[in-house]
């Protein structure tokens, strides 16, 4: 599907011709999911951007696929003049890599501003220089 309007839906990394990874990444307002489930409900008002979700194929996983996503999705949301990002990755939940683990969002400069279960931070990166912290 060709997106004709808006943001793109996510970014794609690739290792020549080949797609090897994806991730959702979106204006937060365009995921009303997020707030009707209460670990990843809004913490403030803030206006951000959110990364979601990834997909990194198999033989391309732990090669810094996802870090570089990341890495693509904050310049991105940058560039679209968000002033946050947001992720919603786990501490250390086997099978759950798709939403990313948080020592991963950690490295790449974002901090826990909440969280409502044990192993599910809220993790966000300000883009303008200003506070992290709600």
């Amino acid at each position: 599907r060709i997106v004709k309007r808006g943001p793109p839906p996510g970014l794609l990394a690739f290792d020549g011709d080949t797609a090897v990874g994806w991730c959702q990444l979106t204006p937060r307002d365009d995921l009303p999911w997020l707030d009707r489930w209460r670990v990843l409900a809004r913490v403030d008002e803030t206006p951000m951007w959110s990364i979601s979700c990834f997909f990194v194929r198999r033989g391309h996983r732990r090669k810094g696929v996802m870090s570089a996503l990341i890495a693509g999705a904050v310049a991105a949301a940058e560039r679209a003049g968000a002033p946050c990002i947001e992720a919603y990755p786990y501490d250390s939940a086997p099978g759950c890599a798709y939403t990313g683990y948080a020592s991963t969002f950690a490295r790449a400069g974002f901090e826990e501003v909440a969280r409502r279960t044990v192993d599910r931070p809220i993790m966000r990166r300000n883009l303008k220089g200003s506070r992290t912290a709600p």
